[in-house]
């Protein structure tokens, strides 16, 4: 396997080799129909704006923003930006103009490279606000009464743009690629640097994982927001596999795009496996008892097989039926090819995760955080261990300390938080990343996630969330004194609250001012539900630290069954 020493180099040479193969696949929303590109295409669209962004005589490693939902636009923007020497910044679409504010501030973007008209106005609410000027907006999308650049104006002016680009070539593995801003524990996003290199190695570790499985029509599933860094890698992967990628634009059209899709391999968050499974369930329940029976013998043999316990003569007989009987079924909801479902952002349960390997839909847990490029180890297809997050990714170094906290080691980690070199030496200490979470080996080298060291909730989504940044926003209320919210491996956050001492306020009340706060924070950060409690959180109680924190996990503890009915 050649070793690129950037990503553009990677792409480019991967599409020269495959011109004229179909390459990036979307459902057309009007007609339903598969709309398709070839390499070439994907080549001439990054050109084009790649020629757009050289008209703007920018800086090397000068910022741009890059606010979209996941599309073939989006692959073409991102290798464009970085073939013209400059750091590409992904943002997720459900910011608020308020995160904008604090991203345009840090990042001091020259332009802005935008899907539609919506996220655009979002953008320039943020920026009116903070007196910030973007030199430059390019956008996906034609719309009336505006003098902004779109990509149909480009085909009109780019009829003579160059066919090759040679800017890249310059950019070495250790320059910077990307800025993905990430949660921190004081509330306001950082912005995690990653280096060309980097993503690179974390491709490299991949295309050993799963080279067994390359194609001419290998064919990857894309949902989960690309500003995510761990789609954001799986990008790359897919270009140095040569696959094809169709993208999938909601959850709600995910099942129905699945079985059109056919893919092969599919990367989720464990929310998506989790609600996969409930439904199996829900749907079982309507089945005959016979059927019941042959779904739940399945999954017995199935998990049996997955830890290596050996069969009867009878067991192995109707394994081989239910193989047929069930598993072939299950599989073909999903096109019928799937060789992979891939669970990280967050740890999976392994009872779900036992489930779905059992039933035929193979499912590898792996490990990792954006400041990692983002993966540190992953299940390998031949040996699934659900209650892990497999062996360490090649080229990567961990080491657990004296405490079990997991540090890595190696040319994935981050070069660093944008203008943060504070945090940057807090999480970096003599070349180890601090990862905040506990882990050990098992005998097969696999680790294993115990425990999480650092104060970020991560939701069932997926998401990093900042709890200090929300409470922070609810104690601001002269009738709240305190409080503590909880949302790991939930669908959304709720919050224990303890007003003033001479608060008058109601349940209305402080529901009106949770209105308000929600206005400005992004989809995974809004405040559901909340319970007022009457015992302060103190020293005295063990509910706070001598130095005044909230000790989170025993008021979880203290207050479960209350916690365990907001949800």
């Amino acid at each position: 396997m050649n070793r690129f020493q950037n990503l553009p180099e990677l792409f480019f040479t991967k599409a020269n080799l495959n011109n004229n193969n179909e390459h990036l696949l979307k459902l057309d929303d009007s007609s339903k129909k598969v709309k398709s590109l070839k390499w070439s295409d994907t080549t001439n669209l990054v050109l084009k704006i790649h020629n757009f962004l050289e008209d703007k005589k920018l800086s090397d490693f000068d910022r741009v923003l890059l606010v979209s939902e996941n599309r073939p636009e989006w692959m073409a923007s991102d290798i464009a930006i970085m073939s013209s020497k400059l750091i590409a910044v992904p943002n997720y679409i459900t910011y608020t103009s308020r995160d904008f504010e604090h991203i345009l501030n840090d990042s001091k973007p020259k332009g802005l490279i935008v899907s539609n008209k919506d996220l655009l106005d979002t953008v320039l609410v943020a920026s009116k606000k903070i007196n910030y000027e973007l030199d430059f907006i390019l956008c996906f999308e034609e719309f009336d009464n505006s003098n902004i650049p779109n990509l149909s104006f480009l085909n009109k002016i780019n009829n003579d743009f160059p066919t090759e680009i040679i800017k890249y070539q310059s950019i070495q593995r250790s320059d910077p690629a990307s800025i993905i801003y990430t949660s921190g524990t004081q509330g306001l996003p950082k912005g995690v640097i990653l280096s060309h290199g980097g993503v690179l190695s974390n491709c490299e570790g991949a295309y050993e994982l799963l080279q067994s499985l390359k194609g001419p029509d290998l064919t990857f599933l894309t949902w989960l927001p690309l500003s995510h860094s761990y789609e954001h890698v799986v990008q790359f992967v897919q270009i140095m596999m040569e696959a094809k990628v169709f993208y999938n634009k909601t959850i709600e059209t995910l099942l129905p795009t699945i079985k059109i899709a056919k893919p092969h391999i599919m990367t989720a968050v464990p929310r998506f496996y989790n609600n996969l499974f409930a439904k199996m369930q829900i749907n079982l329940k309507n089945q005959s008892t016979f059927k019941q029976n042959l779904f739940n013998k399945t999954i017995y043999l199935g998990t049996k097989y997955l830890h290596g316990h050996k069969f009867s003569v009878g067991e192995k007989i109707l394994n081989v039926l239910l193989e047929k009987l069930v598993r072939k079924k299950v599989k073909n909801n999903f096109g019928g090819r799937l060789e992979a479902f891939v669970s990280g952002g967050g740890p999976l349960d392994s009872r779900v995760g036992e489930a779905l390997n059992a039933l035929g839909l193979k499912t590898l847990q792996g490990y990792g955080l954006t400041e990692t490029s983002p993966v540190v180890s992953c299940n390998p297809l031949h040996k699934v261990k659900v209650e892990t997050v497999g062996p360490i990714f090649p080229g990567v170094e961990v080491k657990l300390a004296d405490d079990g906290e997991i540090l890595v080691r190696g040319e994935n980690l981050m070069l660093g938080y944008w203008n943060n070199t504070e945090a940057t030496n807090e999480t970096i200490k003599n070349g180890w990343l601090h990862t905040g979470d506990i882990g050990e080996f098992d005998s097969d080298g696999y680790l294993k996630i115990t425990d999480r060291k650092k104060d970020i909730i991560v939701s069932l989504g997926g998401d990093n969330i900042a709890p200090s940044k929300i409470e922070n926003l609810l104690t601001l209320s002269p009738e709240i004194e305190q409080t503590c919210v909880f949302g790991e491996q939930k669908n959304y956050i709720a919050a224990l609250i303890i007003l003033s001492n001479d608060s008058k306020a109601s349940n209305d009340d402080i529901q009106n001012y949770i209105n308000e706060i929600n206005d400005n924070l992004s989809q995974p950060e809004k405040i559901k539900k909340f319970q007022i409690i009457d015992e302060p959180f103190s020293i005295e109680n063990n509910l706070m630290t001598p130095t005044m924190k909230v000790r989170r996990h025993e008021v979880e503890k203290k207050y479960s069954e209350v916690i365990n009915q907001l949800f």
